[in-house]
């Protein structure tokens, strides 16, 4: 199930690995304040670690939302658009 696969990817969220390296770089992912990640390498990728844990999906999809509508995903899509 979608929730199940969802919340066995938020386990997995502590230690996860930089693929800008040619070897693997671990880091440990911390939550802000609100207890929402934010991706270093994928602006506006914010998932709510608690919501995720707890199947919250609703509460998954607004954070989600809230950060492809952020300044720094539309900056990021704009990089990107210019790249291609």
């Amino acid at each position: 199930m979608a929730c199940d696969r969802l919340k066995n990817i938020s386990s997995s969220l502590r230690t996860f690995s930089r693929a800008d390296k040619d070897y693997k770089v671990y880091i440990n992912l911390h939550p802000n304040q609100a207890g929402v990640i934010q991706s270093q390498l994928f602006p506006g990728f914010w998932l709510d670690q608690s919501a995720l844990l707890a199947g919250d999906m609703q509460q998954v999809l607004s954070v989600l939302q809230a950060g492809v509508n952020s300044v720094e995903h539309q900056a990021f899509v704009q990089q990107l658009a210019q790249r291609v």
